[in-house]
């Protein structure tokens, strides 16, 4: 069964209909550090290396370190911690594929850059890399930045970039496409919200249909910004 983080905040109705996915919900603890709309999200706390390597932020609670050893993962702590403020909470926000490591190397965490191994490593200016980017496959995936976009142009990755903004995160303006969804499996992706009721929903799920991905429904109305629902698929 594999693992996929969330934020301890998700509701009951996402809980109810993660668990229907036959898959090991593991909810992240709150970062004191962080300002409340994102301290719970894994694309701030964790970044998955691979499917049995993990970076975690280096103050995280330690039972919450021992249920990860328990589960398996080799655990790396980076060597910075997070911090309230932009780019201090972005450190691990970087986006792994099998081929690529991306993110605004500028200020990605050196315990993290460190652990990345046969990897092309591409660097962009947004440094919320992986909750712009919502990952279909090792080639393909959507995003609002348009710097992701254009340093991807020349690579194998088929990009769909659509506008920012239509997704909620309370206590800021909007989230991210990337934060509101996660692959479950190699044809399965579940978003945090219903595309239908998302200003681009057709044009997200003609690209899926495209990518042969079927979204799934984890709650009834708007996309939600959770941090992703973070599990090493790819």
């Amino acid at each position: 069964m594999k693992n996929f983080f969330v934020d301890y905040r998700i509701s009951n109705e996402e809980m109810f209909n993660l668990k229907k996915l036959n898959i090991n919900i593991v909810k992240c603890p709150g970062c004191r550090f962080l300002y409340d709309a994102i301290n719970g999200h894994p694309d701030i706390l964790i970044n998955l290396i691979d499917d049995s390597h993990i970076a975690v932020h280096k103050d995280m609670d330690e039972k919450f370190l021992e249920y990860l050893d328990i589960l398996g993962y080799r655990i790396t702590l980076s060597k910075y911690s997070l911090e309230n403020s932009y780019p201090k909470n972005i450190i691990l926000n970087a986006l792994n594929f099998s081929d690529y490591f991306i993110h605004n190397l500028k200020y990605t965490d050196e315990n993290l850059l460190n652990s990345i191994t046969q990897r092309k490593i591409i660097n962009v200016n947004q440094g919320y890399t992986k909750c712009s980017c919502a990952v279909l496959s090792d080639s393909a995936l959507i995003t609002s930045d348009n710097s992701i976009y254009k340093a991807l142009q020349d690579t194998d990755i088929d990009v769909l970039l659509i506008p920012p903004g239509d997704i909620l995160l309370p206590g800021l303006d909007y989230g991210f496409i990337g934060g509101c969804c996660g692959l479950i499996d190699k044809n399965k992706i579940a978003f945090f919200g219903d595309l239908n009721f998302y200003y681009h929903g057709s044009e997200v799920l003609n690209f899926l249909n495209k990518h042969n991905i079927e979204p799934i429904c984890l709650r009834h109305g708007k996309l939600i910004d959770r941090g992703s629902l973070l599990g090493y698929i790819v």
